[in-house]
């Protein structure tokens, strides 16, 4: 009897090492090119600046050379959550963007229950008189009207045009806008909306070449003042989740 039981802990063992494995990706070789810092790296690949300098014997205040060789340490499935579907990937990467136009990127929430890219257009073009239509650079679902944690990306990201999101034109023309579809003074984001969120804004920041600073909230940046995103949104914790990796 205690031999069966012996046998079981030690396959019960195996599963449990082999599934973390499993869970784990190894550990991934960078050459470093042209604009690379270890912030920036760290943003790209979604660890935090102390973890990559430890990693490769560096301190978190030493610059990079061209053609340096560094180890990325590799992601948990958990973080992998952060990744972005190659679609959206694809809509990001191929967009010529101007250095240094962006300055802030900017969450909202739609306040309604459900929403589409479809509907918010024609909402802003007939009811707000946006010669462009969607105010947003980008809007995320809930499963209403969209899928759950879906990411839509609007024209005003793809041909770069100003948003339309914000009152100040100024603020405007150097803005990101991002909107989830929800209402959060009465209800939370949706686990997929938050992790759409997040990989899209660590996506934004290495490719506008923005520090997590430049992230904010319709309420805090707004001229006039407004509750959204809503009471709900989790402001808080969201930027210093971000700000931990400067």
């Amino acid at each position: 009897m205690r031999l069966t039981q012996i046998a079981m802990a030690l396959v019960l063992a195996a599963a449990v090492a082999f599934l973390w494995l499993a869970s784990a990706q190894a550990d991934q070789f960078y050459s470093v090119r042209k604009g690379d810092t270890l912030s920036r790296l760290a943003r790209r690949y979604d660890v935090s600046v102390a973890e990559l300098a430890k990693r490769n014997s560096l301190k978190t205040t030493d610059r990079l050379y061209l053609g340096q060789g560094l180890v990325i340490p590799g992601r948990s499935a958990d973080q992998e959550t952060l990744a972005l579907p190659a679609a959206i990937r694809r809509a990001l990467t191929g967009v010529h963007v101007t250095a240094g136009k962006w300055k802030h990127i900017v969450i909202h929430h739609s306040g309604t229950y459900m929403g589409t890219v479809k509907g918010m257009d024609r909402f802003h073009r007939e009811e707000r008189h946006m010669e462009n239509g969607l105010a947003y650079h980008f809007v995320i679902g809930n499963g209403q009207g969209m899928g759950d944690g879906e990411i839509a990306v609007g024209h005003r990201w793809t041909e770069q045009l100003d948003g339309g999101h914000l009152r100040s034109d100024e603020l405007n023309a150097v803005s990101i806008g991002i909107c989830l579809v929800g209402d959060f003074e009465h209800a939370r984001p949706t686990a997929k909306q938050m992790d759409s969120l997040r990989g899209l804004i660590h996506d934004l920041l290495d490719r506008c070449k923005l520090s997590p600073d430049s992230i904010c909230t319709h309420q805090q940046i707004n001229t006039l003042y407004t509750r959204c995103p809503g009471r709900h949104f989790p402001t808080q914790a969201f930027l210093a989740g971000f700000k931990d990796k400067k």
